[in-house]
C-alpha cells in the first residue's frame, strides 16, 4: 500500500508538471492497483503547491495592504485544507489497516503519523525543485549557485532519510511492531468561534448595526 519511493516520484513528478503548466496536476495520470491511495496523496500535494505560491504573493515587493489582506485569507483557507487533507492520509491508511487488526493496540506509538511525514516531503519536493531552479539560475552570480548547490545536497539527503523512515513506520505497523494515530491540527484561525479576532469584531459589527 504505501511506498515512499512511489509518494516522492509522485510529487516530483506533479511539481514539475505544474511549473511547466501552472497547474499541479497537469498531464499527471495516476494509474495502478494503488491509484486511489495515490489521489489522496496528490490531492495533498497539490494543497501544498497551491500555499507554497500563493505566500510567495505575499513576499512581492510593494504589494497593497488590501491585496496582500486578500493573500493572507487565502493562506489560510488553503493552509487549512494542507493540514485536512494530511489528516485524511492518516484516516485513508488505518481504514485499510482496521480489517487486518492492526495497528496493534499495544505496540509502542510513533510520534508522528504517515499523513504529517509525507506532508513534510511534499514540502521537501518544493524546495528541491526550487532549490535546483535558483542552482541553475542564468542571472545569478556563481557563488549563488555554489550555494544552492550546497543547498540541494542537504534538502536530498533529509528526503532520503524521511522517506526512509517511512517505509520503516509502515513495515513496522505491519508488523505490529509500531502503531500510529491520526493527530488533529486543532486549527483555531479560521472558526470564527475560536478566534477571538473574528468573534470580537463580529460582535463589535452587530452592536454598530
Amino acid at each position: 500500500m504505501l511506498s515512499a519511493r512511489a509518494i516522492v516520484d509522485l510529487q516530483d513528478l506533479l511539481t514539475q508538471a505544474g511549473h511547466i503548466a501552472a497547474a499541479p496536476d497537469a498531464n499527471v495520470q495516476i494509474a495502478g492497483p494503488e491509484c486511489v491511495w495515490l489521489e489522496h496523496v496528490a490531492r495533498q500535494h497539490r494543497a501544498n503547491f497551491a500555499l507554497w505560491h500563493i505566500e510567495d504573493e505575499a513576499r512581492t515587493p510593494g504589494a497593497a495592504d488590501a491585496v496582500l489582506a486578500q493573500v493572507k485569507r487565502r493562506i489560510d483557507r488553503t493552509n487549512q485544507l494542507r493540514n485536512d487533507l494530511a489528516e485524511e492520509l492518516d484516516r485513508f491508511l488505518l481504514e485499510w489497516l482496521a480489517p487486518q487488526g492492526l495497528p496493534r493496540s499495544g505496540a509502542p506509538l510513533h510520534s508522528e503519523s504517515p499523513g504529517l511525514m509525507i506532508d513534510r516531503l511534499s514540502i521537501l519536493a518544493l524546495k528541491i525543485y526550487h532549490t535546483h531552479e535558483e542552482m541553475e539560475r542564468a542571472n545569478a552570480a556563481p557563488e549563488h549557485g555554489e550555494r544552492n548547490r550546497a543547498r540541494l545536497a542537504i534538502l536530498t539527503e533529509q528526503r532520503g532519510d524521511l522517506a526512509g523512515c517511512l517505509d520503516a513506520l509502515w513495515q513496522e505497523t505491519l508488523a505490529g511492531t509500531r502503531r500510529f494515530k491520526i493527530y488533529r491540527q486543532m486549527k483555531m484561525y479560521n472558526d470564527p468561534t475560536l478566534n477571538p479576532a473574528i468573534y470580537a469584531n463580529q460582535k463589535e459589527m452587530e452592536n454598530g448595526d
